[in-house]
């Protein structure tokens, strides 16, 4: 087929030498132009007419590969929009995830997310192949905690309920009793029935989660590099520059940027309130990638940008995804104890009933003591 610019114009030959030197130069042809120009209209707000041709082939060529090898795309809502909106499959937050890879008759899923993520999707289908793109996308958080780590906070803390975050290794998750999520973390803990639990790693979900709660919350010193950044003089910024702006956070933030918010709750419950809240103008504090993918969905807001990168996030790219359908590369393996326990802990999660709508933190409650376990 022959090989088009932008426009549909013929290309130059000489294009040729290029794409021997970069496998990632496919050709954009009228194949690829006809069965992704749908595809450009969500991402256009994202993506330059100039840059669209190289994404569109490999678009293209990843979207052929699952095809061919019934293989299925986890995109997290961090994504670029290019991958989120135009090869990922089955998108949402770390609990939707969960869920999906647990359903999914896929033979092959591809985590475009991180590694502790791909770990839990092995978790929940260990008979199915999980590879990620990039074996060095982790995450501050989840590296922050280790399952000796949690061991020896049960020697010291007896009889205490242990849940952690999803965000942390399958090891870490076969230690404890029950994982939650963002969305879910008031509802594990209270379905616990327990006058204390311990919620590992986060301290500011804790902080958050122990201020909506009766519960005495105890935690660990982590937290995530992307949303420990934010701050109320960021909100307070972000008002007066923006006169009647919305300000939606996640409760990985600190607890005051929660309560100095207009809404506060998972990625799902952010892009799921900003939909229904007839905002004109809004912020997401949270990862950079959020308000692009959010954007397509609810285009009659304006979102203003400042973000927090997540350099790990961004390890995962159309080329590597592209690479490993090609090579079937990078397969994460969970050792079969550790899947025995971990999925224990999820199962545990995803048994107990799903929520009508995700849950959100309300930013009027006030601080509670939350206390640091030491080991």
């Amino acid at each position: 087929m022959d090989r088009l610019n932008w426009d549909g114009s013929q290309a130059s030959t000489d294009a040729n030498a290029s794409e021997a030197s970069n496998p990632y130069l496919l050709p954009y042809t009228d194949e690829v132009k006809a069965a992704t120009d749908h595809l450009y209209e969500r991402v256009k707000h994202v993506v330059t007419p100039m840059e669209w041709p190289q994404k569109a082939a490999l678009i293209h060529a990843i979207n052929t590969l699952k095809a061919e090898k019934n293989a299925v795309i986890l995109a997290h809502n961090y994504m670029t929009a290019d991958i989120f909106h135009c090869v990922g499959d089955l998108m949402g937050d770390s609990l939707a995830l969960a869920r999906m890879a647990a359903e999914s008759d896929a033979d092959v899923i591809v985590q475009a997310g991180v590694h502790f993520m791909a770990e839990t999707a092995k978790v929940l289908a260990p008979e199915k192949t999980v590879l990620i793109p990039d074996m060095e996308a982790g995450c501050s958080l989840a590296s922050s905690i280790t399952g000796e780590d949690v061991r020896r906070i049960k020697q010291a803390y007896p009889g205490v309920p242990v849940v952690t975050y999803v965000n942390t290794s399958a090891d870490v998750k076969a230690e404890c009793d029950m994982c939650c999520t963002s969305s879910n973390a008031v509802q594990v803990v209270e379905s616990l029935n327990s006058d204390t639990v311990i919620l590992l790693p986060d301290q500011y979900l804790a902080k958050n989660v122990a201020a909506q709660t009766d519960v005495k919350i105890l935690t660990w010193a982590g937290s995530c590099e992307v949303h420990e950044q934010f701050t109320t003089e960021d909100v307070q910024d972000l008002r007066d520059a923006h006169p009647g702006v919305v300000i939606i956070t996640h409760p990985e933030s600190p607890l005051e940027v929660v309560q100095a918010a207009d809404f506060a709750g998972s990625t799902a419950a952010m892009a799921d309130w900003a939909r229904k809240s007839g905002a004109k103008k809004a912020v997401l504090l949270t990862e950079c990638s959020m308000s692009d993918n959010v954007a397509v969905e609810v285009p009659e807001i304006e979102f203003i940008r400042p973000c927090n990168l997540c350099p790990h996030m961004k390890k995962i790219t159309l080329e590597n995804i592209y690479d490993a359908l090609r090579f079937e590369q990078h397969e994460v393996h969970v050792d079969a104890d550790v899947i025995e326990g971990a999925r224990a802990s999820v199962q545990a999660m995803l048994d107990l009933p799903k929520p009508a709508a995700p849950a959100s933190f309300d930013p009027a409650c006030q601080e509670k003591p939350v206390d640091i376990v030491t080991v």
